[in-house]
């Protein structure tokens, strides 16, 4: 199984990809093509996506029983000890404890533990 998700590419692009594969959402296409069809498909992707991105993910003989490819994604996919996973950029992220960071001194909780002792 192979799937492709397009986001924000040229329409003459899904229009080649509707010859092999299956639209079944907006940019979002299956289909069982061989291995050479399935690499040709992504070259033909890489080289006229534009501006837009681009996932692939499709079944292999692995532990996870499937693998995937991307880009112009902000999201890569690394190699941990034989699984592949997502790795985030952290930018994206807002600051846990507001803009200025986390503040420094006693909490509050701990001032009362303190003083409530004595």
């Amino acid at each position: 199984m192979t799937v492709i998700v397009l986001t924000n590419c040229p329409v003459g692009l899904r229009g080649f990809l509707t010859r092999w594969l299956l639209e079944i959402s907006a940019g979002v296409f299956i289909g069982n093509p061989s291995a050479r069809i399935r690499d040709v498909l992504w070259d033909e992707v890489q080289q006229y996506a534009g501006q837009g991105r681009a996932l692939l993910a499709y079944t292999t003989n692995n532990e996870q029983g499937f693998t995937f490819r991307t880009h112009d994604h902000n999201w890569h996919p690394i190699d941990h000890e034989g699984l592949t996973l997502i790795c985030r950029p952290n930018a994206a992220a807002p600051p846990r404890n507001g803009p200025e960071g986390p503040k420094a001194g006693w909490s509050n909780a701990s001032k009362r533990r303190r003083f409530g002792r004595r």
